[in-house]
């Protein structure tokens, strides 16, 4: 069981940045695969990235891929997203999720644990 708990978020001007963190509960947060996930209003919950179990692996998301970067810090537990260049768009709840498994996914279903989001507003 692991859980996890988002914070970092808030209100930023379009062009601004925000860090984002997810602290994990648990002995075995350095096996999961970790990944952050967004969610706007009236639309699904997409993939932003996600970053493999020892750190090697990113992946991202077309619409952030050179603005935001993934980062683990597994001797303190955490998950960072660290966002840049912020646009209107990406105003979501932001969400963290770990994945047991090895199979790279982009995919919400594949994450076997979520954490209760943090709300991100971008102004333009």
């Amino acid at each position: 069981q692991v859980q996890l708990v988002e914070s970092g978020g808030g209100l930023v001007q379009a062009g601004g940045s925000l860090q984002l963190s997810c602290a994990a509960s648990g002995r075995t947060f350095s096996s999961y695969a970790m990944g952050w996930f967004r969610q706007a209003p009236g639309k699904e919950r997409e993939f932003v990235a996600r970053i493999s179990s020892s750190g090697i692996s990113l992946y991202y998301s077309d619409s952030v891929k050179g603005r935001f970067t993934i980062a683990r810090d597994n001797a303190k537990n955490t998950v960072f997203l660290q966002m840049n260049s912020l646009k209107p768009e990406d105003t979501a709840v932001y969400y963290c999720a770990a994945d047991r498994g090895r199979i790279i996914s982009y995919q919400a279903n594949s994450y076997d644990y979520w954490g209760q989001g943090t709300q991100v507003t971008v102004s333009s």
